[in-house]
C-alpha cells in the first residue's frame, strides 16, 4: 500500500497549538499577527486581544525599538535577523513580571524580502524563583561565605549589600570610599559579579603602586618603541577589560597628567596606546576606590573636579570594623574555616575571653588587621580553641587592666576569690555580680594567680 506524505501546512495550526513554548508572529511594523495558546498563557492576553496590537504591549526588555518606520527603522532586530536564547522580562496582562528566554528570526517571502518575524518565548520564571529561593536559603543557613565573599549581618552591611545589588544592574561609575582594610576590592568585585558583566574580565589596577610613566602604559598600553625598554606592543588594562569591569584602586594617587587622559577615555570611550594615535573603542565599566578625601584634594587642586564628578556618580561607603562589631565573630569564624582548610590544624573557634577582647578592640587596620591576628593565633594555638594567650600582644595590651583605686571593683584578691566561690567559680556570673566584664575577671585571676579548685 502506497504511503501518504504528511502535508505539514494542513496541520500547522495543530502543531503550533501543541508546543509548550509561546509563539508570536509580527509584521514588519511590529503589529502582532498571530499567537499560540502557550503565548496566551504566558502573557495573559487572548490571541484576539493581541492581534493588530503593537508588540510593545508586552514591554519586552530584550527589544531595542526606534518606531520611525518599518523593519530596521522600527526595530533593531530586523537588521540583525536572528536572536538566540536571550534572557528578557515581559509584562503580563495583570502587570506582573515574567522571566522569559526569547529566540526570534525574520520571515522572508519567495524573493527574499522580509515580511515579518516569529518569536519563541520560554517561560523561565519557575527556574528564576527556584534560584532565588536557593540563594535565600543559603544565606539564611550560612551555606555561603557571605554576600559574594563579604561577611556581615549588621544593619550597615545589609544596607551596603542592597546598594550593591541596585547599582550592579546599571553601568553607572561607582566610587567606593572607606578606611584602609575595609574590603573595598571585595565590594568592587561584588558589583561586577552581581551584574550583567559577570562573565567578562574584572581587572584591578593599584594606582598608588606605579609611577606616572608606568601607570599610563599599564592603563592604556603602548606600542613597540614608544619609550626605552618598550621592545614589543603591550595591551593596557582598559583594553584587557573590554566588555567587563576595570577597578582603579587608590584613584586619589593618580598624577594630574594621567587624570586628563583618563577623563578623555571616560568621555570618548576610546583609548590610545602610548606612542600611537589610533583610537581603540572600549566598552568598560569603571569602579574606583580611595581612602583619601577627594573633596579636599579637589579644593587643593590636586585632583581634577571634572574627573571627580565623572567617577563619583554612585558613591558607596565601606564601614570600618569598629562600626559593625556584631559582625566580628562571624568574620573570625570565616577566617578560622579558611585557615583550617589550608593548613589542616584543628582549630574549632575562639574562647569567650578571647572573643570579648577581639570584639572590644578598635581595629585601626580593619579586616586586614583582623585577618593577621587570626593568622598569628593559628601559629601559636596547638588546637582546640584560640585563647587570649594566643592573640597578638598589641591587641591584649589595648584593654589595659584597671588601676587599683577606691573605684576599682576588684582591689583585693580576697574579694575576687569570695565572689568566685559565691558564683560557683563561674566567671560569667562572677563578672555580673561585680559589674565588670568577664575578661576583667579572667585577667585578675591571672594577675593574682587564682586557679579554680579541681
Amino acid at each position: 500500500m502506497e504511503e501518504q506524505s504528511l502535508d505539514i501546512a494542513k496541520h500547522w495550526k495543530t502543531i503550533t497549538d501543541t508546543v509548550n513554548d509561546g509563539l508570536i508572529v509580527v509584521d514588519t511594523w511590529g503589529k502582532i499577527v498571530a499567537a499560540n495558546p502557550a503565548a496566551e498563557r504566558m502573557t495573559g492576553y487572548t490571541e484576539a486581544e493581541l492581534k493588530n496590537k503593537d508588540c510593545r504591549i508586552l514591554n519586552c526588555t530584550g527589544c531595542k525599538m526606534f518606531a520611525e518606520g518599518p523593519k530596521e527603522k522600527w526595530c533593531k532586530f530586523f537588521s540583525v535577523g536572528k536572536i538566540r536564547d536571550r534572557k528578557c522580562l515581559i509584562t503580563h496582562k495583570d502587570r506582573r513580571t515574567v522571566h522569559i528566554l526569547k529566540s526570534a528570526t525574520v520571515l522572508r517571502d519567495e524573493s527574499g524580502e522580509i515580511v515579518g518575524a516569529v518569536e519563541t518565548l520560554t517561560d523561565v520564571s519557575p527556574i528564576i524563583r527556584k534560584e532565588q529561593e536557593i540563594k535565600t536559603l543559603r544565606q539564611t543557613f550560612q551555606l555561603d561565605d557571605g554576600y559574594h565573599g563579604i561577611i556581615g549581618k549588621s544593619n550597615v552591611m545589609q544596607i551596603l549589600f542592597e546598594l550593591i545589588e541596585n547599582v550592579s544592574q546599571s553601568a553607572a561609575p561607582v566610587m567606593i570610599q572607606g578606611e584602609s582594610g575595609t574590603g573595598k576590592e571585595l565590594v568592587a568585585r561584588a558589583i561586577h559579579e552581581a551584574g550583567s558583566r559577570r562573565d567578562k574580565p574584572f581587572i584591578k589596577v593599584n594606582c598608588a603602586a606605579l609611577n606616572e610613566n608606568l601607570l599610563e602604559s599599564e592603563l592604556f598600553g603602548h606600542v613597540k618603541g614608544a619609550f626605552t625598554g618598550a621592545d614589543r606592543d603591550r595591551t593596557g588594562r582598559f583594553e584587557a577589560s573590554h566588555g567587563g569591569t576595570i577597578f582603579l584602586d587608590e584613584i586619589g594617587d593618580i598624577p594630574m597628567a594621567t587624570q586628563v587622559k583618563l577623563l578623555r577615555v571616560l568621555e570618548d570611550k576610546k583609548i590610545e596606546r602610548v606612542g600611537d594615535h589610533n583610537p581603540i573603542p572600549i566598552d568598560v565599566r569603571i569602579i574606583t576606590a580611595t581612602n583619601k578625601n577627594l573633596d579636599d584634594l579637589v579644593r587643593q587642586e590636586k585632583f581634577r573636579e571634572d574627573l571627580y564628578f565623572r567617577i563619583n556618580v554612585f558613591p558607596l561607603y565601606c564601614p570600618p570594623l569598629a562600626r559593625r562589631r556584631e559582625d566580628i565573630p562571624a568574620i573570625i569564624q570565616h577566617f578560622i574555616r579558611q585557615s583550617t582548610k589550608n593548613n589542616g590544624k584543628r582549630i574549632l573557634g575562639v574562647t569567650p575571653e578571647a572573643m570579648e577582647i577581639l570584639t572590644a578592640y578598635s581595629w585601626p587596620g580593619n579586616i586586614r588587621e583582623l585577618r593577621n591576628a587570626i593568622d598569628y593565633a593559628f601559629v601559636l594555638c596547638p588546637g582546640g580553641g584560640i585563647g587570649v594567650e594566643h592573640l597578638p600582644q598589641k591587641i591584649i595590651a589595648a584593654e589595659k587592666p584597671q588601676t587599683t583605686s577606691d573605684a576599682d571593683p576588684l582591689p583585693h584578691r580576697e574579694k575576687l576569690v569570695h565572689a568566685l566561690k559565691q558564683a560557683g567559680w563561674n566567671q560569667t556570673e562572677t563578672a555580673k555580680q561585680l559589674g565588670v566584664s568577664r575578661v576583667t575577671v579572667w585577667k585578675r585571676m591571672q594577675q593574682f594567680g587564682i586557679k579554680r579548685p579541681v
